[in-house]
């Protein structure tokens, strides 16, 4: 008999593996390395915390101490997802991976500007 720990799982697990499936799309779909990378960070986080509660909740009848994993789990994760997504974008930036702009409009980075000359400051110490 299905209790509520089960179904709430099972829609948590669903939920999980519809954003992994549209973050691996919007991986594949994007045109640069920074909207690839928002759409893979947003979605895992979103992604793998849902999975990793559902089967919290899935085993929770059986033992406490899968909720309690499963939470300490997802906030590693909130935590480690977002402040890595950011150093990666920071690092290509500094390699000079500048966003694809389709615009007209060239003023549109307005960080480029900054970033060179932080650079050129660093190159003359």
């Amino acid at each position: 008999m299905n209790t509520a720990y089960d179904i709430i799982g099972a829609i948590l697990i669903l939920i999980g593996s519809i954003f992994l499936f549209l973050g691996g799309l919007g991986i594949f779909r994007m045109p640069d390395v920074y909207n690839r990378l928002q759409a893979g960070t947003k979605a895992t986080t979103l992604g793998g915390m849902s999975t990793i509660l559902g089967i919290g909740f899935l085993m929770v009848e059986d033992y406490w101490g899968w909720l309690v994993k499963a939470i300490i789990i997802v906030i590693f994760i909130a935590f480690s997802n977002p402040i890595s997504s950011h150093a990666l974008a920071r690092a290509m930036y500094k390699r000079k991976h500048y966003p694809l702009i389709m615009s007209k409009d060239e003023n549109m980075d307005a960080y480029r500007e900054v970033a060179d000359k932080n650079q050129n400051k660093e190159e003359t110490i």
